[in-house]
């Protein structure tokens, strides 16, 4: 499974200190999971709430 956090907020226009206050989740977590960490579920519940789009476009997945 391949996290699309880095695509989305190119798309978006968005950097990792916005996200940080629109997603509530710390910078360094952000950075965390755009260096290859898998994040928790409520993680990317927050970050999916932040960008405003499905928690399924997160994430790259064949068993989608």
């Amino acid at each position: 499974m391949k996290i699309l956090l880095d695509e989305i907020m190119t798309e978006k226009n968005i950097s990792l200190r916005q996200l940080e206050r629109l997603s509530g989740v710390p910078k360094s977590t952000i950075h965390d999971i755009l260096s290859g960490t898998m994040p928790k579920m409520d993680i990317m519940e927050k970050l999916a709430k932040g960008l405003k789009v499905h928690i399924e476009e997160l994430y790259q997945s064949p068993y989608k």
